[in-house]
């Protein structure tokens, strides 16, 4: 009886273990896998669309990253801002406007990301 006990528990542990160790080295494998990018900004106009779609692009984390997202009309000024969340395991976020009823000049499309800022500028006609 109290070997049969002494197996079941043995038994128990041994596979708790297993398990414990497979999800720490699943998730091992997961951060190895993400590639590391500088991260960076771009944007495309799409007149056809009525549309500015502008994405900023980073390393994939095992976290959720804050991110401020600003757009700064030709006159320098904050036309919006936007606290967003690059979800953990996601690498990109999109923002977009649209092109009517902005003002033509020169955009620019600004990112805050850990205290670092990354811009891109685009021209609207």
């Amino acid at each position: 009886m109290i070997k049969t006990i002494f197996l079941t528990f043995f038994l128990i542990i041994s596979v708790v273990s297993a398990e414990e160790e497979l999800t720490n080295n699943d998730i091992q494998e997961d951060i190895e896998v993400y590639e590391e990018i500088e991260p960076n900004v771009d944007c495309l106009i799409l007149e056809d669309e009525n549309s500015i779609i502008c994405k900023f692009e980073a390393t994939r984390n095992i976290e959720d990253k804050q991110i401020i997202v600003e757009w700064i009309d030709p006159n320098n000024e904050l036309s919006r801002q936007r606290n967003m969340i690059i979800p953990a395991g996601h690498g990109s976020i999109y923002d977009y406007r649209y092109i009517k009823g902005r003002e033509p000049g020169l955009w620019t499309f600004k990112v805050t990301l850990d205290d670092k800022s990354y811009s891109t500028q685009f021209e609207l006609k």
